[in-house]
């Protein structure tokens, strides 16, 4: 194409000489993520906010925020639980640390996919459930039948009426664990996998299952929020307490000196 047909090819872009580059962390203030007292590991990592300006505060924007992190770092690399996400919620902001809570556990799109094969059949069951502290959860649950013992054909397919019967005990087991426990326990169930182990031993007698999993929970409502009873979540924040200075031994003997008797003339 000829230049003077088409004069932009001539021109120069504007401003982009002697541009200054300008570091986008400058504006920008770190917290340190602190997860609950019932995880191994508490510290899991920073967060980044830009700096309060005008009536944007940095620690209002922080609250809401929802933070994913895998289940393997929060119990001190345990790589058997590297296929979970737990979501942490900021709740609050104390100098320069944020607390989190609970908000959700799922497993990882590779592992969900993994456990799908031919010749099985996949049951799922789902439930909204209330905690005895007053959060709303949705837990779902997958499940995979499994060959029963010295059977000879190739399939193990589930009857319509068996799916029926072995969605009715998942329900009636989750319900049983999360309406009668506070969230803290709750997690921990689902962190070490009571719940699951339940489901197999009550379903054997219908029909037996493998790869039982709590797929996904998500929070649907939480209750006011309260700081004590996240405190008491949290237990010791990290901060160091002020216990003062020692005493040097010769300050320590001459205080002895002066509190003790006076000498008789």
């Amino acid at each position: 194409m000829a230049v003077d047909k088409n004069k932009r090819l001539t021109k120069s872009k504007k401003g982009g000489k002697g541009k200054k580059i300008v570091d986008p962390y400058k504006n920008k203030q770190k917290y340190e993520i602190r997860a609950p007292s019932y995880f191994a590991t508490r510290n899991v990592g920073l967060t980044f906010v830009s700096k309060t300006t005008g009536n944007k505060i940095a620690s209002e924007n922080l609250k809401g925020r929802v933070i994913p992190v895998c289940l393997a770092d929060l119990k001190s690399k345990d790589e058997e639980q590297a296929h979970r996400i737990v979501k942490l919620r900021i709740e609050d902001v104390q100098d320069k640390r944020v607390l989190t809570n609970f908000h959700g556990i799922q497993l990882t799109t590779d592992k969900a996919r993994s456990l799908v094969r031919k010749w099985q059949t996949l049951i799922e069951a789902n439930v909204d459930v209330k905690t005895a502290d007053g959060f709303v959860l949705r837990v779902f649950v997958i499940s995979f039948t499994s060959k029963r013992p010295n059977a000879a054909k190739k399939t193990y397919y589930a009857q319509a009426s068996q799916i029926r019967q072995i969605r009715k005990k998942m329900v009636e087991i989750i319900k049983e664990h999360v309406t009668t426990s506070e969230l803290k326990q709750v997690v921990e169930k689902l962190v070490h996998n009571i719940i699951e182990k339940q489901i197999e031993t009550a379903t054997k007698s219908i029909y037996p299952l493998n790869n039982i999993f709590v797929r996904k929970v998500k929070v649907l409502k939480t209750p006011k929020f309260e700081l004590s009873k996240l405190m008491d979540i949290h237990g010791d924040t990290g901060a160091a307490d002020d216990i003062g200075v020692a005493a040097a031994p010769a300050e320590a003997a001459a205080a002895e000196a002066v509190v003790g008797d006076t000498p008789a003339e």
